[in-house]
């Protein structure tokens, strides 16, 4: 009876111990559960600003947003004022100002502004704003500063560029080449571009298509790269780049129309020419024939001018010609000096004996430089300097 006692003491200490310990348990898993319920929402908060990487911009990023932000307003703000322009012109001209266009524009400055400005940089001039100002280079690197271009560090990675796809051009012109050989065939040579009349892109033109500044030596560069491009036998294969590059000679005697002659009251021959300019002189000249070489210049013969150069400068037309001695000319000049003078009645002359060659001989003037009016005026003088070149002596002491 007391050995069962004390086995039943036993018993329900043990059964507390149990209970005592699952307790135990059972709050611990409580308190595990409840720990990776908090770990699993700390841990989705804090991941959360981490799933959104963050780039650093670069200071040559910042620089070039803030340049195209103040390049974007600056034209928005010369687009707003162009069209209030546009709009008020066409109200003075009587215009729809919604069809209203530039030819209409520049026939109106015309009409409302006359102007005797020779140069044409001095006239009033009313054009869109995108023809005004050069355009604004794009982005050449990323946020952090890497380049685009493969060649941005050579300071011209346009230009260059164009010099490498000229390279790639004429490399592929030679494996071209070297396989028809292979094959035992040659280059057509009907086929052959025949680059007359044209002539490559201007300096100016080719800056403003690549967006970049580049220098004489550079340009000829360019122009001998893309001579020996069109020296290759089969340089037809490539011809849609060369038209890139190239564009038709202006030939001056197909634009002006060249006057027909007309008759005076002795029955001869004559025509006039108006508007000759040089320099600061200007002038008229008429050319009369059959004649026997005289020479009229303000009611004067050829010693109006009394140095040697000025004269072989108005009689070198007619030599050219073959028309010394055969023809008349009365040239009425004011203004400038002898230089600038002579000059205007020389592309005056040659300007009338259009009207009494032919064709060939036109053409031959043209290349010779006769029918090409000179623009060329006085560069002024540099602030700094004696004049426009020339800098004052330097003295030590």
């Amino acid at each position: 009876m007391e050995v069962a006692l004390r086995i039943g003491v036993n018993l329900l200490k043990i059964n507390r111990v149990c209970v005592h310990s699952a307790s135990r348990i059972t709050d611990s898993y409580a308190k595990q559960i409840q720990l990776n319920r908090d770990f699993s929402t700390e841990v989705t908060v804090n991941a959360a600003p981490l799933a959104v990487k963050k780039h650093k911009v670069s200071k040559a990023m910042k620089a070039y947003l803030e340049r195209a932000r103040e390049n974007d307003e600056f034209m928005k703000t010369q687009k707003l004022e162009y069209q209030i322009g546009k709009r008020h012109l066409a109200n003075m001209m009587g215009e729809d100002a919604e069809t209203f266009t530039q030819e209409d524009i520049d026939n109106a400055i015309a009409y409302l502004f006359p102007s005797g400005i020779f140069d044409k940089r001095a006239r009033p001039l009313m054009k869109s704003p995108e023809e005004v100002f050069p355009a604004r280079k794009a982005a050449e690197f990323d946020e952090t500063g890497r380049p685009f271009h493969s060649m941005f560090y050579t300071g011209r990675p346009n230009f260059f560029k164009l010099l490498y796809d000229i390279v790639e051009e004429m490399n592929k012109i030679h494996d071209l080449e070297e396989r028809m050989l292979r094959r035992g065939t040659r280059a057509d040579a009907n086929q052959k571009i025949d680059f007359t009349g044209f002539q490559w892109m201007p300096k100016e033109q080719l800056e403003s298509m690549l967006v970049e500044q580049i220098n004489d030596l550079e340009y000829t560069n360019f122009t001998n790269a893309m001579d020996r491009l069109v020296s290759l036998p089969f340089s037809y294969k490539c011809q849609n780049f060369i038209k890139k590059f190239s564009k038709p000679l202006l030939d001056q005697t197909k634009q002006l129309e060249i006057p027909k002659p007309q008759f005076d009251a002795g029955g001869r021959q004559f025509v006039t020419t108006y508007e000759c300019l040089r320099k600061t002189a200007r002038g008229d000249v008429t050319v009369r024939m059959p004649g026997t070489g005289k020479i009229t210049i303000n009611g004067h013969d050829i010693t109006y001018f009394e140095e040697l150069q000025s004269r072989e400068q108005v009689l070198f037309p007619l030599i050219f010609a073959g028309l010394l001695g055969k023809v008349d000319v009365e040239a009425n000049v004011e203004g400038g000096g002898t230089s600038g003078q002579a000059g205007a009645i020389r592309w005056g002359i040659a300007m009338s004996l259009r009207s009494f060659v032919d064709q060939e001989m036109v053409e031959s003037m043209r290349l010779a430089g006769l029918l090409q009016r000179d623009y060329r005026r006085r560069e002024r003088k540099k602030f700094g300097q004696e004049g426009a070149r020339r800098k004052y002596t330097w003295k030590k002491r």
